[in-house]
């Protein structure tokens, strides 16, 4: 079934329960392939080495116990009935969590915010009136006064994003290492040793060498594969259970974790680091949100994955409480019948590929918001399904993700650092999460104050437990997610860092309006037939590289449309909202301003199709009659906003004018309503129409500016892109000279274009550059 024709953005209780439990069983392939392999090595981890399996199973049965209340606290009671409410407009994850903050508080750092984003019908603010008023209203004060708090803020964020990364990497390495290690019960420790690693990294390569189909292709087996894998585990628990213990369901006592912790001491401490890796992919449940609903994964995960992993975990306990003397470590496949090990073998490798494709899709698309909202550099993104949205494929992400996967299961090649790696990153993700929840909890949900601290101290209680664990083996594995964690956010923030000084010195160069009221309608030059399409990162002024050009260029275009594509801190934009419109300057110049808005996880369409969007959207703008959008001198700093006109894609608004060139059946277009058409004068090298509906009716000097316009649009659209540079000052401290300097400009020179200049053709291209000092 075709996961895009049941994907709705709809509330839960719009959807019927058929849709409800397909999208349930779809999110079992998606969402819980990472969680449903951890059977496969959470026992091995936790008896590595600090602790020994004796003839009293106070051992086994301690870990039983810590994993059964770790499952049902964290992803069950935290996840399932807490995060999964803190949604943003449907979807999940660490930037998700940041942008309501963002939205409900005054504390992003996107440079180019307008009061204007705030209407956006996805920028909601919840009406619930606050229990605790005064506390929530001081806590939001303090976050907007200190600009520390909102770094912080924003580098916690930063940490949760590296350490997902960081999860792409180790996941796929572990789940495949793990699963092939079943290899070891049938065969000799020579011949073992020569078979787990070369099998493991050839699985791996062809894992991310089959990335750039997407998943669609194959898609449709992930599901049942996941569904195979639990039935599976559910059936060997349960088998293990009857045979060897069926006492087995006394050791889910808490009192067992306190006899654990009594007689293991330090080791039983020290093995939680293993233990915790029984809820690695539960941020999977967040962060895959948008894709399914709150239900659906509630539903797939109260009611199939827990039963079988708590099963799952059972069963193994049950057998080895009554084998105690074992050739090989502790581990899944020692307490699988010997009869199925080879069937069961086949089926845990299917399902650590799907898990693994799971974290690594997640991976493309947290960079992909990061790179939205300015906070890696760009890259390229590709679309790998034109129905299902968010499947998207990025080049050097995959590869870098593939040779650092590959060194990793090189370098360690045994199941307990790669889980002592593994674990480090899951906690942190997890403690990030709890600490920006416990913020949405008073800033955005508006509850007492007493809630978020109950939750934080709660939760965050068991997380510090399980985190001290892991990072006390920092050199047994634990320092891999924090380097690579450590060089991700180095380029996050340097990106950051530098683009921010990028546009404050855009913006303090900007002319003023002054100026271009004193060179008149013609600017003092030729006026050409034509549009000059001028990208900037401003939202308001005149950006210094456009009188650059005026004074150094004997002509220029008839009309000139300032350019700017950004990214608000929303998911998704309405098409109907896409484009804000205005003019720079009075009605005569023949100067506009259009600032395309997209969300975090919108994707751009192609420039054709964008281009004629914004024709349209400049037509409707001057057929809307806006006289108050034109600016005057005491308008300098006011020019956005108030003075622009949000108008909507041309699919979207079908009301509104359409346009018509060489190629297209203008009777079918004009088909569905009455429709009026403004022709050119003369015979132009590529005709173009504008489709204007008859009524209300438009004044003489709106037509004559709708003629001009589709002449020009007819003359052809000329881009100029402007390049800013940015170089430390003189004077400027060391550290600021090697990230500006060195660090953002080798990252700039190493990152892809804009994606609009892409496939812009070169002969319609001017590009100039500009060196700023900061």
């Amino acid at each position: 079934m075709d996961l895009g024709a049941v994907i709705s953005n709809n509330p839960i209780k719009k959807d019927s329960w058929k849709t409800v439990l397909t999208l349930a069983y779809q999110s079992l392939g998606v969402v819980y392939g990472d969680l449903s392999t951890s059977p496969l090595y959470v026992y091995k981890s936790a008896f590595a080495e600090d602790i020994r399996h004796s003839e009293t199973n106070e051992e086994i049965f301690g870990v039983l116990s810590f994993v059964f209340w770790t499952l049902t606290l964290i992803p069950l009671v935290k996840y399932v009935f807490i995060v999964l409410r803190a949604d943003d407009n449907g979807e999940g994850g660490t930037f998700a969590l940041y942008s309501l903050l963002c939205r409900h508080a005054r504390v992003s750092f996107l440079p180019n915010c307008q009061l204007a984003d705030e209407e956006l019908s996805e920028y909601k603010k919840d009406g619930v009136v606050s229990n605790d008023k005064n506390v929530g209203l001081r806590l939001k004060a303090t976050l907007e006064k200190y600009k520390v708090l909102q770094r912080v803020l924003l580098v916690l964020a930063l940490i949760g994003t590296c350490m997902v990364i960081g999860d792409g990497v180790l996941t796929p390495a572990i789940s495949v290492f793990s699963a092939v290690s079943g290899v070891e019960l049938s065969t000799s420790k020579v011949q073992h040793r020569y078979i787990e690693v070369p099998v493991s990294c050839a699985i791996l390569v062809f894992l991310f060498a089959l990335q750039h189909y997407g998943t669609h292709k194959v898609g449709f087996l992930f599901a049942p594969v996941v569904v195979t894998w639990l039935l599976c585990l559910s059936a060997i628990g349960v088998y293990n259970i009857v045979h060897w213990n069926p006492h087995v369901y006394q050791a889910l006592s808490p009192y067992y974790m306190y006899k654990f912790l009594k007689k293991t001491q330090k080791g039983g401490w020290m093995s939680l680091g293993g233990i915790l890796l029984c809820i690695t992919g539960s941020e999977a449940m967040f962060a895959d949100l948008g894709h399914f609903s709150q239900l659906s994964i509630k539903i797939a995960f109260t009611f199939m994955v827990y039963p079988s992993l708590i099963l799952a975990y059972m069963g193994q306990a049950a057998y080895h409480s009554k084998h105690h003397v074992i050739d090989n470590q502790i581990g899944f496949y020692a307490s699988v019948p010997g009869k199925i090990r080879w069937p069961v073998l086949g089926i845990a490798i299917l399902a650590a590929v799907v898990g693994s494709q799971a974290v690594i899709t997640g991976t493309f698309s947290i960079i992909k918001q990061c790179s939205a909202l300015g906070c890696f550099p760009r890259v390229k993104i590709v679309h790998t399904s034109s129905k299902i949205h968010g499947q998207i494929y990025i080049p050097e992400i995959n590869w870098i993700l593939m040779m650092l996967c590959l060194a990793v299961t090189l370098g360690f090649h045994d199941t307990k650092r790669l889980g002592n790696a593994s674990g480090l990153a899951v906690i942190t993700v997890m403690v990030v999460t709890t600490c920006l929840m416990s913020l949405v909890i008073v800033l955005c949900w508006h509850k007492n104050i007493f809630l978020a601290i109950c939750f934080i101290f709660f939760f965050g209680s068991i997380e510090a437990l399980y985190f001290s664990a892991s990072l006390i083996k920092f050199l047994e594995g634990a320092w891999v997610p924090i380097a690579l964690s450590f060089i991700f956010l180095m380029v996050m923030y340097v990106w950051h860092y530098g683009a921010l000084k990028k546009y404050e010195s855009d913006v303090q160069n900007k002319v003023s309006i002054n100026w271009l009221l004193t060179q008149g309608p013609n600017l003092g030059i030729v006026r050409v037939p034509g549009i000059g399409l001028m990208h900037t990162e401003l939202v308001s002024g005149i950006p210094a590289i456009f009188s650059h050009f005026v004074a150094n260029l004997p002509a220029f275009h008839q009309v000139v449309v300032f350019l700017c594509i950004k990214s608000v801190p929303v998911p998704h934009v309405k098409p109907e909202e896409r484009f804000l419109i205005g003019r720079v300057g009075p009605k005569e110049y023949r100067l506009y301003r259009c600032i395309a808005r997209y969300g975090y996880r919108d994707f751009h369409k192609d420039d054709l199709e964008f281009e004629k969007d914004l024709v349209c959207s400049i037509a409707e703008f001057i057929r809307s009659g806006r006289r108050e959008s034109v600016i005057g001198i005491e308008d300098i700093e006011t020019e956005t906003d108030d003075k622009m006109t949000v108008v909507g894609t041309s699919s979207s608004n079908l009301d509104g004018i359409r346009m018509c060139e060489d190629g297209e059946d203008f009777a079918e277009m004009a088909s569905t309503s009455d429709l009026m058409e403004i022709k050119s004068l003369e015979k132009p090298r590529k005709r173009v129409r504008f489709l204007v509906p008859e009524s209300p009716e438009i004044d003489i000097d709106a037509q004559e500016e709708l003629q001009q316009l589709m002449d020009a649009r007819e003359a052809g659209l000329a881009f100029i892109l402007g390049h800013s540079y940015v170089r430390a000052k003189k004077g400027s401290s060391l550290m600021k000279r090697i990230v500006i300097n060195l660090g953002y400009d080798f990252l700039r020179r190493n990152s892809r274009g804009p994606s609009y200049a892409l496939s812009i053709p070169h002969a319609s291209t001017l590009e100039v550059g500009m060196v700023y000092h900061v």
